[in-house]
């Protein structure tokens, strides 16, 4: 990912049009900001969202707020908590997606 040129800009994320993505359990709200190629979010998982499909683009992400966990298709999980991050590239590792029982809200930059 290569951030363009761009001036310095606050978002208020209450501001940004919010789109609904269904989870193969549960839903997604994403708030998506882009800056050239890249696409900065705002995520909230539903409780009991489960991701629709194995995701094999590199993100950073950061749990702001709940728990869920990062699974990885070869099996490895990973339990987040607010505070923590992970960060993978482009086809960098297993495909992953997420799945939450409580609910989350994510930053995510990718």
């Amino acid at each position: 990912m290569k951030l363009p040129t761009h001036p310095f800009t606050v978002t208020d994320w209450s501001a940004v049009p919010a789109t609904q993505h269904a989870g193969e359990t549960g839903h997604a709200t994403w708030r998506t900001v882009m800056m050239g190629d890249a696409r900065i979010r705002m995520v909230e998982y539903s409780p009991g969202y489960l991701a629709d499909h194995w995701c094999d683009r590199g993100h950073v992400l950061l749990v702001l707020a709940g728990e869920m966990i990062s699974e990885l298709k070869d099996g490895r999980e990973f339990v987040m908590q607010a505070g923590s991050s992970y960060h993978v590239s482009d086809f960098g590792d297993a495909p992953h997606r997420s799945r939450t029982a409580t609910g989350a809200t994510l930053f995510i930059v990718d």
